[in-house]
């Protein structure tokens, strides 16, 4: 499968884990941090990576860069997934299961990071077997690189939308794709608001600092000429 170019999307990543490890080495033991990220924007792509370093922001980007690097396409039905799917990585299962819209991301921490990084907003999950986040982030990924959306299972099939769903169905779909695409549009427009106020604080409070540190400099100098008087 193609890799897909993480340039031409808008990705927001998530910090699942961070965690303290250890080698051990001939003179001893060499402590180092590993991060577990999730990126994804929010519209059907997602990916996961992992970051190791001595530092906690350089395992972070490099857990951001490993994350671009395997991201992957999710068919998403409106607001959640096709249908019901089940994957098991190591001692992890994961269960995923299509919810109507309103009922939010009923999910852990770790599910919650990829579902939220994804774009689903109504979806029921159940983590089973060992709850190590690496492993069931891993095992979410491979329940959501299995789905398949209805227009792929019907060329796979050689049928249409409506003879593999049935009328109603592929009305349904169609209802649902349109509002989750408005949704989708509403959410990104309100995280680019959020950005540029966030921006124009900062810059407003850095030139609030230049203009503190003036009025102290001349006040400063006046107390200085005052005291040569």
């Amino acid at each position: 499968m193609a890799r897909i170019d993480a340039s031409k999307l808008n990705l927001e990543e998530t910090v699942v884990e961070v965690s303290r490890v250890s080698k051990v080495v001939k003179g001893g033991r060499r402590f180092s941090i590993r991060a577990l990220v999730v990126v994804g924007d929010h519209n059907g792509y997602v990916g996961y990576g992992f970051g190791k370093a001595s530092e906690y922001t350089e395992a972070i980007r490099k857990g951001v860069e490993d994350a671009k690097k395997h991201l992957i396409q999710v068919p998403l039905s409106g607001t959640t997934i096709p249908y019901q799917v089940t994957t098991t990585f190591g001692a992890s299962e994961v269960l995923l299961k299509p919810a109507a819209p309103g009922t939010g991301v009923i999910a852990g921490g770790a599910v919650r990071a990829v579902m939220e990084s994804v774009g689903v907003r109504d979806i029921l999950t159940k983590t089973l077997g060992s709850t190590n986040k690496a492993n069931t982030v891993q095992a979410c990924l491979q329940a959501l690189r299995d789905l398949r959306s209805p227009e792929a299972e019907a060329v796979r099939r050689g049928k249409t939308v409506v003879e593999l769903l049935g009328k109603k169905r592929a009305e349904q779909l169609v209802v649902a794709a349109a509002s989750a695409a408005e949704q989708a549009a509403a959410a990104r427009a309100a995280r680019e608001e959020e950005a540029r106020e966030s921006r124009a604080i900062s810059g407003r409070g850095r030139g609030g600092d230049r203009r503190g540190g003036d009025r102290g400099d001349r006040r400063g100098g006046g107390g200085e000429r005052r005291d040569r008087r």
